[in-house]
């Protein structure tokens, strides 16, 4: 052999490549070798090389693609089929026949919701991978899926739905909310701030795919429409997109400005939120990561506002159970009692209409919650159970909803007083959302309920940086209160809570570590005033009512709050 060649024995090596040649349906095991493209770090070497390397990783893929199918083609149980479909699609992302599997696989197990989840992200990817839309035979079976799910709901009894059954969906659901984000426009820079804008857009892309009720679109997807003379018809057309964000990028004098704005295309064109940030511009990665995170938490729950504004009923139609839960939300927002008691009629009739429905159940356990805060219940431990079964089956419909998990954290810990069950779940919530600022805040509340105050404070400021419009904010302001006054901070506890009452005097929560502060604090006639208000909205406080409802597990903290309670007057 002459001296420019090199040869390898094959009787004494072991190669990757080769397992999976030689994979069949019957022995598929070397499938689980392929996490990533053949020899990916040599790409650019040499032209002919280059054009070599992209027809042997053709020949891998598609060898290994027609064992996944074969393995796909031999099962028959549902739990089986949901494993080779996903097998297959970690080879071939945009393969429909896995998906409509995988559809078929969660409707034959009852999790009907999973299945037109799963038609979400299969048309998720063919807009970004191949700008299409799933075939007629895909959409088909999403209509099948939803006319099946329509008669079981139908025949479930007025009585309520059996809490162990898996049921299916309400017929006409409106689908997720789809979200494109373009290219931001670079103002007078160069090629930096055009690279900047484009990798910006990519981050904001990513921190909004972790938002569970929205279908995003990313910039790659829309670059063709989406220059400077774009046609916002033709994407809201052509992608089936509902939101367009996009933004400027504009650097001046050491400083980065980044102004964004969120279009509502089914509006033609309406500016529905808009944010601007000013930073200076030296870390740029930081920068990015920022901007996403708090684009992403800002717009979740604006486009569900809008969303919930949009529903319009004909009349005679019966609203479907989607309809009813964001009718409700609006309603939940506002916290006034007569509105707030019509939404919790809406979501009963929402989770009985459609069973599977996991932000419903999620919703709904949120709305018990609101409930016990406000002491618009006789006796705020009773509703623990019920909320408790609402969010257990709203994890149980959607393991992967990061607000059904803190909702159901926050349940444990608030109704059913066990604090470190609710942070693990509040944990859970963040690895899926870190973008959520619920979970930022009911993970704080829960970090105080622990007795680990510094931790419970740092997370409901990041709370705040995240959401600093929230209308539910005030609620958890009262938990900063409540942090001074286990501090003994009782004069900060004091403005904070004045400050509080006086914004918003019918808010339960505020009002009971303010009365604590001033109890402290010895100043009676203030805390006689606070304390016919506090006892005027719940009438059944009593220290006795407050040491079986509390979470506090730190048990000098608990005495501390409990005793400023006493020196304000609250009856035994």
């Amino acid at each position: 052999m002459a001296r420019e060649h090199l040869a390898l024995r094959s009787d004494a090596a072991w190669v990757d490549v080769e397992e999976v040649l030689r994979a069949t349906a019957a022995k598929p095991a070397a499938l689980s070798l392929l996490d990533g493209a053949l020899l990916e770090d040599l790409d650019g070497t040499d032209a002919a090389f280059d054009a070599w390397l992209l027809g042997e990783r053709e020949r891998l893929r598609d060898r290994a693609r027609a064992v996944a199918e074969g393995v796909l083609r031999e099962q028959t149980a549902a739990e089986a089929i949901i494993a080779a479909a996903g097998q297959l699609l970690t080879i071939d992302r945009t393969h429909e026949g896995a998906w409509r599997a995988l559809m078929r696989a969660h409707a034959a197990r009852g999790e009907r919701g999973l299945a037109i989840q799963a038609f979400e992200r299969c048309r998720a990817v063919l807009a970004e991978s191949l700008d299409a839309q799933p075939s007629a035979e895909t959409a088909r079976l999403l209509d099948e899926l939803r006319s099946a799910g329509a008669q079981r709901a139908q025949a479930v009894p007025s009585a309520g739905p059996d809490p162990a059954a898996r049921p299916d969906p309400s017929p006409q659901r409106r689908g997720w909310p789809r979200v494109g984000v373009v290219p931001l426009h670079a103002i007078g820079g160069g090629e930096a701030d055009a690279a900047f804008g484009l990798t910006c857009a990519d981050e904001i892309t990513a921190a909004l795919t972790h938002c569970r009720g929205l279908s995003v679109v990313s910039s790659a997807a829309l670059a063709r429409l989406a220059g400077p003379m774009r046609d916002e018809a033709a994407i809201g057309r052509v992608f089936d997109v509902h939101y367009l964000l996009d933004g400027t990028v504009q650097r001046a004098h050491g400083r980065l400005r980044v102004a964004l704005r969120l279009l509502d295309l089914r509006a033609g064109s309406q500016v529905v939120w808009s944010h601007r940030f000013d930073r200076h511009g030296d870390d740029l990665l930081a920068l990015q990561d920022e901007i996403a995170a708090e684009t992403a938490a800002q717009i979740d729950p604006e486009i569900l506002r809008l969303e919930a504004r949009q529903v319009t009923i004909p009349p005679g139609a019966q609203p479907t159970a989607q309809d009813l839960t964001l009718r409700a939300l609006a309603l939940m927002e506002r916290l006034q009692r007569p509105s707030f008691l019509r939404a919790g009629e809406m979501l009963q009739k929402a989770v009985d209409q459609a069973p599977d429905d996991a932000p419903a159940h999620a919703w709904f356990a949120w709305w018990h919650v609101l409930m016990a805060v406000q002491a618009w219940v006789e006796e705020p431990s009773t509703v623990g159970g019920r909320a408790g079964r609402l969010a257990e089956r709203g994890i149980l419909l959607d393991p992967q909803d990061a607000r059904a998990l803190t909702i159901a954290g926050h349940v444990r810990g608030f109704l059913q007083r066990r604090p470190r069950e609710a942070v693990a779940l509040h944990e859970r919530a963040l690895a899926c959302n870190p973008h959520l600022a619920l979970a930022w805040a009911l993970s704080g509340v829960g970090y105080i309920d622990l007795g680990d105050l510094d931790e419970g404070e740092r997370r409901l400021r990041r709370y705040r940086t995240l959401a600093p419009l929230d209308p539910l904010a005030p609620l958890f302001d009262s938990a900063l209160c409540t942090i001074a006054l286990l501090r003994r901070d009782h004069a900060a506890a004091m403005l904070i809570g004045r400050g509080l009452t006086e914004a918003n005097p019918g808010l339960c929560a505020g009002l009971r570590p303010y009365l604590a502060a001033l109890g402290h604090l010895g100043r009676r006639d203030d805390a006689a005033v606070i304390r016919l208000r506090l006892l005027a909205l719940d009438p059944g406080f009593t220290l006795r009512r407050f040491a079986h409802t509390t979470a506090l597990a730190d048990t000098a903290q608990h005495a501390h709050y409990t005793e400023g309670l006493r020196l304000a007057g609250v009856p035994e």
